[in-house]
């Protein structure tokens, strides 16, 4: 048995429930999807006849918005009328770590899934299907449904309700600048819950398109916890092969070499093995930090050391990148152009959130650095926001290091060749495909000289650098 679902609202518009949702619309023609979003300027940019000024940037999604939106695809502000109308109901909300409080740095915050739930529990009728998409902690589920339980019994109260809810957990496993194809041919759909009859109705749901045997239903709690296991897994291998990387350099090796070798053992795969300047994303950081408070809280204090060490070689990598630069210039970037071509934490995505540009650039400006700024889809109101934050923070440490309040400045460019008029080196920390095609002989003749190139994604034609006269450092390799 199952549901009959004519009717799906998802809470949030963000980088999940908008991409999740558009191809939802597209591969469920007679389903009704609302996008819900209490954050009115977001809403109306998903509702921009310019498909440029959506408000995320994924490859695909715009195309998938044209052809659904106002036929079946809405968004909207308007909690109580496309919840009461739901038959089911996505939270996918932020749930940002804590900044203070119990579990401060470490546990997420759950405000948000929270407010969602009780606007669920006040406008829902009849019976509604409450799935959790956001990444959230174990036993967050537990939370949702004392939560709804709780208004059933208040209302009880004072009238006969005839209102019920059944509980999921249905966690994304998308790729940033891949996710329109993740969510058409992903690798798996994972259901938790313990209620067949709804597990049975999102099932069926996914049946449209995707392959049943890809389907695993589980319990809430093993699903909650394969989200974050499978956050640490990835991250894990990021940071295994940029400890790699740091040999490499020190040795000769190259860090292209080792991981095509390590990529052709079947029992490794050829995935998340190529070095960068550290992860990003919102997910990976947040979701490892919330793993070691799991095992923290649990006394698992071996397994707790184990995880915080991936996200320790992460902060080191960064760290690395930045001091290295500053020494090649012969140990001061005092006044210097420094030019940055990347600030979305990876490429086809416009997401800045833990990208790893966002402490190496504020290093270069801690060290005075003048750095200029070019990436093909990130708006410059969030490079500034993120940088802001980043130097607010660097400034209320008090740190010795700074002895007055001057630092470097940075300025965004919407042309490249901006960042290279006077350049003293560039810094590629985004892979973009336009960087991989740079003349770099027009480059270098903008450039001054003695000019360095760090190629922090090893992208770049290496003959082509050394050939138009500039240095060049490319990580993982000795040259």
């Amino acid at each position: 048995m199952s549901l009959k679902i004519k009717n799906i609202c998802c809470i949030g518009a963000g980088y999940v429930g908008g991409p999740s949702m558009a191809v939802f619309a597209d591969k469920l023609p007679n389903i009704k999807i609302n996008v819900l979003d209490l954050n009115k300027e977001r809403i109306a940019a998903w509702n921009n006849e310019d498909l440029e000024k959506l408000p995320i940037y994924e490859p695909g999604l715009s195309k998938l918005v044209e052809k659904n939106r106002n036929k079946n695809l809405f968004f909207s502000s308007d909690l109580e009328k496309n919840i009461s109308e739901a038959d089911m109901i996505f939270i996918s909300v932020n749930t940002p770590t804590k900044t203070s409080g119990l579990g401060a740095g470490q546990a997420s915050d759950l405000r948000w899934v929270e407010s969602c739930t009780r606007a669920v529990a006040k406008y829902a009728k009849n019976h509604t299907i409450v799935i959790e998409k956001s990444t959230i902690p174990v036993k967050t589920a537990e939370l949702i449904k004392n939560l709804l339980d709780s208004y059933i019994k208040k209302e009880q109260k004072y009238a006969k309700v005839h209102k019920s809810f059944s509980i999921l957990s249905n966690p994304e496993f998308l790729a940033e600048g891949n996710a329109i194809n993740d969510l058409e041919f992903p690798d798996r759909i994972l259901i938790g819950g313990e209620d067949i009859e709804s597990v049975d109705s999102l099932k069926i749901l996914y049946e449209h398109w995707v392959p049943t045997e890809k389907i695993i239903c589980t319990n809430l709690w093993s699903s909650e916890l394969s989200k974050l296991a499978a956050n640490a897994f990835l991250a894990q291998r990021i940071s295994s092969i940029n400890s790699i990387s740091a040999i490499c350099e020190s040795t000769g090796a190259s860090i292209d070499e080792v991981s095509l070798a390590i990529g052709a053992d079947t029992r490794i795969g050829n995935k998340f093995i190529s070095s960068s300047p550290g992860f990003g994303g919102s997910c990976f950081k947040k979701d490892i930090l919330n793993l070691i408070y799991l095992c923290d809280f649990n006394s698992l204090f071996e397994v707790s050391k184990y995880w915080q060490n991936v996200l320790t070689i992460n902060e080191w990598q960064k760290k690395r990148v930045s001091k290295l630069i500053v020494e090649k210039l012969f140990g001061t970037l005092y006044e210097k152009k420094i030019g940055v071509l990347g600030f979305a934490f990876k490429a086809n995505t416009n997401d800045t959130r833990e990208s790893p540009a966002i402490d190496i650039v504020a290093d270069l400006i801690v060290e005075k650095a003048q750095v200029a700024i070019y990436d093909p889809k990130v708006q410059k109101e969030s490079i500034n926001m993120e940088l802001n934050n980043n130097l607010q923070n660097f400034k209320n440490s008090k740190n010795d290091y700074l002895q007055d309040s001057k630092l470097g400045e940075w300025a965004c460019y919407e042309e490249i060749d901006d960042v290279f008029k006077n350049a003293d080196a560039i810094v590629i920390l985004t892979e973009w495909d336009e960087f991989k095609t740079i003349d770099w002989n027009n480059a270098s003749n903008l450039m001054r000289y003695p000019a360095w190139v760090f190629d922090t994604r090893s992208i770049i034609n290496e003959k082509e650098v050394k050939e138009s006269g500039l240095n060049l450092w490319v990580l993982g390799k000795s040259l």
